[in-house]
């Protein structure tokens, strides 16, 4: 049972969604495969930009995931080039 939600939304050109989707297509099974508590991960799109939603065991295993290899070595470097702003980063505990 999903006890945490990782929210990161991202500020995207509409013109660098695709490349970000395929970020996402890339990391999404790694990330379902090898984070400790990792139980989902949901791609959003809007028109302000792309959101993505990491469902977690616990809030600790969603804050360790932003200290994670995969998440600061692949991921964030991978978005680098398309990121308009820093991202919004938060993470809710589920009561």
């Amino acid at each position: 049972m999903t006890k945490a939600y990782l929210q990161i939304t991202l500020q995207i050109d509409e013109t660098d969604r695709a490349n970000a989707a395929g970020i996402y297509q890339k990391y999404r099974s790694s990330f379902l495969e090898s984070v400790p508590g990792a139980l989902s991960k949901e791609l959003l799109v809007h028109i302000q930009g792309v959101q993505v939603l990491h469902g977690f065991e616990s809030v600790e295993a969603a804050q360790a995931y932003l200290t994670s290899e995969l998440f600061n070595k692949d991921v964030v470097e991978a978005l680098k080039p398309y990121l308009k702003r820093q991202p919004d980063i938060r993470i809710y505990n589920v009561v």
